[in-house]
């Protein structure tokens, strides 16, 4: 299947998204689930005060699409054999990337890259997609920096499709479908 940056916009857009499946030989879905997860953007988002601390001690130099392929090559090899992040699924973000809607947040130590996420961006949404850590709180420190980011520039939703107990404990939350969609309506239009 042929994912354009065209076709995963017009998805992303409506609400869907694709996954491979490593059990049946990577063939793409698209996902759209009745409860999504979001991470909320307002007080809401939570922060230990341990990791507050060590965003603000600057531990990481973080830096927005200077790899994204890396980054995502990572996020797909570090989950071994269960992941749904196929090459055709890394060369359609890629292709993402080119035009402008796919980003990587980047946490990197004396230079090396030990944390990332990469999501799509369309309008004031935000469609975090996976996050890699090689040292502790790395991931979570790119996505402090991206909260950080899309509060700064208006965004209204970030949406993390599927809600879980990694994510849950920054104050994620799932809400249903079609209170998802006037939500992403919205944040496309702004």
């Amino acid at each position: 299947m042929l994912l354009s940056p065209q076709l995963l916009i017009q998805a992303y857009s409506s609400g869907s998204f694709p996954m491979a499946d490593p059990e049946e030989d990577n063939q793409i879905y698209w996902h759209t689930p009745l409860m999504r997860g979001i991470i909320p953007l307002d007080e809401r988002f939570h922060i230990t005060k341990n990791l507050k601390r060590l965003y603000r001690k600057k531990a990481f130099s973080i830096y927005v699409n200077r790899n994204f392929e890396t980054v995502i090559r990572n996020c797909q090899q570090l989950r071994f054999e269960d992941t749904w992040i196929s090459e055709d699924i890394i060369e359609a973000y890629l292709g993402l990337h080119e035009h402008g809607y796919a980003h990587s947040f980047e946490a990197y130590q004396n230079n090396e890259l030990v944390g990332g996420l990469y999501g799509v961006s369309i309008g004031k949404a935000f469609f975090g997609e996976s996050m890699f850590h090689t040292v502790t709180d790395a991931s979570k420190i790119c996505l402090v920096y991206l909260v950080e980011f899309l509060r700064d520039h208006d965004f209204l939703l970030l949406d993390t499709q599927y809600l879980n107990s990694h994510i849950a404990q920054f104050g994620a939350y799932e809400i249903p479908h079609e209170e998802y969609l006037k939500i992403l309506n919205k944040a496309i239009a702004s």
